[in-house]
């Protein structure tokens, strides 16, 4: 699958209220993007990013991401994960994963239709879910029509960085080279 809103992967089964602290650790905001994603969940799944293969698919429970603001979208698009699916999610982080493109999709009974290692084909334009270990399919809420947008585009700061209206480097190093 080429387009990041119709992606094919194996799912990653995490509870309710699973906290941007774990995803992202304190120590490892210091460092660099590829650096800090060999850290996430270190302190309920060690080790886990290096299983994460290109395409894979996270799927979690109620309250996904609350606590800070942390970049986890980031660190999850430099794993390779291709698309979120949470039975609910913390506002803030559903923004978030947004702004770097990362589809993010609500699906109330997501644990009940998938469970961990599941191969799963999912269309956020048509809002269908096959779970091609179970044989099943499931309509989901597609993403809005503006949403669709964002995240073809690579995702909001993508979108204001070719637009000219965000500089990465400047924004990291506060303007010294």
């Amino acid at each position: 699958m080429t387009s990041p809103l119709r992606v094919r992967g194996r799912a990653w089964v995490f509870g309710d209220e699973i906290n941007t602290d774990d995803m992202y650790p304190g120590f490892a905001m210091k460092l660099p993007v590829s650096e800090a994603a060999q850290h996430m969940f270190d302190a309920t799944r060690p080790g886990w990013p290096a299983l994460v293969e290109k395409g894979d698919i996270v799927v979690a429970g109620k309250n996904f991401g609350l606590g800070s603001s942390r970049a986890c979208a980031e660190l999850f698009v430099h794993l390779g994960v291709s698309c979120l699916v949470a039975e609910q999610y913390n506002s803030l982080f559903h923004r978030n994963a947004l702004n770097y493109g990362l589809p993010a999709l609500t699906v109330p009974e997501a644990r009940t239709l998938i469970d961990e290692g599941d191969v799963l084909v999912i269309d956020a334009v048509e809002g269908l879910l096959r779970n091609e270990t179970r044989g099943a399919e499931h309509h989901i809420e597609p993403l809005p029509a503006f949403v669709v947008e964002l995240v073809a585009g690579g995702g909001l700061i993508n979108r204001l960085e070719a637009e000219g209206f965000l500089d990465r480097n400047d924004a990291t190093t506060g303007g010294q080279p």
